[in-house]
C-alpha cells in the first residue's frame, strides 16, 4: 500500500511542489485547497495523484503533511487540526520565517514530528497556473528540526530534496534561518517596493535598464504573504533595515561631499566583498 504526502496549499509553491514530488518513492500525492477554481484546475492538469478540499479527511491518514500556506495561515491550521494527525505523521511546511512556525508547531502532541523546512525557490508570480515542477531545481533545501525530530524523518526530507532537484540540504536553527533571510531575501523585497514608491516611477517608463528591472522584479509581491513574513520577522528584519539606512547614508555623505576618492574606496571595498561573496566556499547557514 502507498504512503500517503499531503499538501496543503495549492498555490505556486505548492503545486509545484506536488508537481516536483510526483513519482517520489510510494508515496500519492494529494493536494488539499479551500478554493474550488483552484481545485479545478488542480484536477484538470494533473498537479497531484488526487486532489480534495476536505483538509481534515485528507491529513487524519497521511504520513507526510507539508504546509504550503501563508505563515499566518500555518499557524491557525497547526491549531486546528493538531489532533486530527496521526502518531508517527511527519508535518513540514515551506514558509520563509522559521520562529514563528516553530512555535507554533508547538501545539502539536508529542508523537507528532514537525520540522521547519524552506525551499530556497520561488517567482513573482502566485497561483496554482504559475506551478511548474523544475521550481526547486538548483535550489537550496534549509531543514530546522526540533532537538526530538527523527533522524528518519531528516532523511526523508533528504530525499525528497534530491528528487526535486535541491543542489543541497542545509540544517539550521530557526533563529539563524530568520537573520539571513531577513537580509537575503525579505531586506530585497523592501528595497523594491520603496524603490518603486519613488514618485519618477512612471516617468522612467522606457528607460528602464535591466539593473532597474533586477532590483524591482520582486516588488509585484504577494501582499498579503509579505505583509505577514515581515510582521513575523520583524526583530531580524528592522535590525537589517537599520544596517541598511546606516549604510546609504554613509554613500549618500560621500557622494554629498564630492570627495571622489572617498567614494571610490567605499565602492571598492564593496565590490570586492561582492566579489569575495561569490566565490566558491563552505554554505554560511551550515
Amino acid at each position: 500500500m502507498s504512503k500517503r504526502f499531503v499538501i496543503v496549499g495549492l498555490g505556486l509553491i505548492g503545486g509545484s511542489m506536488a508537481l516536483a514530488l510526483k513519482g517520489f518513492e510510494d508515496f500519492e500525492i494529494v493536494g488539499v485547497d479551500v478554493s474550488e477554481p483552484t481545485l479545478r484546475f488542480a484536477r484538470e492538469h494533473g498537479v497531484a495523484d488526487a486532489v480534495t478540499n476536505r483538509a481534515r479527511e485528507a491529513v487524519e491518514g497521511a504520513d507526510v503533511v507539508m504546509l504550503a500556506l501563508h505563515p499566518q495561515g500555518i499557524l491557525d491550521f497547526l491549531e486546528e487540526h493538531r489532533d486530527s494527525f496521526k502518531a508517527g505523521c511527519l508535518v513540514t511546511d515551506v514558509c520563509g520565517v522559521k520562529s514563528a512556525v516553530m512555535e507554533g508547531a508547538k501545539c502539536l502532541p508529542p508523537q507528532v514530528d514537525f520540522i521547519g523546512c524552506h525551499p530556497m525557490a520561488g517567482t513573482e508570480f502566485s497561483g496554482v497556473e504559475h506551478a511548474f515542477a523544475e521550481m526547486f531545481q538548483g535550489s537550496h533545501l534549509i531543514l530546522t528540526p526540533r532537538e526530538d525530530s527523527t533522524e528518519e524523518h531528516l532523511e526523508l526530507l533528504e530525499r525528497l530534496a534530491r528528487h526535486i532537484g535541491c543542489q543541497d540540504v542545509v540544517r539550521t536553527t530557526p533563529g539563524q534561518h530568520d537573520a539571513i533571510l531577513a537580509y537575503t531575501s525579505q531586506m530585497m523585497h523592501i528595497i523594491a517596493v520603496s524603490v518603486c514608491d519613488d514618485p519618477s516611477l512612471f516617468a522612467c517608463k522606457g528607460y528602464e535598464g535591466s539593473s532597474f528591472r533586477g532590483c524591482t522584479r520582486v516588488a509585484a509581491l504577494d501582499v498579503r504573504l509579505w505583509t505577514q513574513l515581515f510582521s513575523l520577522n520583524a526583530p531580524a528584519l528592522v535590525g537589517c533595515l537599520d544596517t541598511l539606512i546606516g549604510n546609504l547614508s554613509a554613500y549618500r555623505e560621500a557622494i554629498a561631499s564630492g570627495d571622489r576618492e572617498a567614494l571610490a574606496g567605499k565602492l571598492a571595498w564593496s565590490a570586492d566583498r561582492k566579489r569575495k561573496m561569490d566565490l566558491p566556499g563552505p554554505d554560511l547557514l551550515g
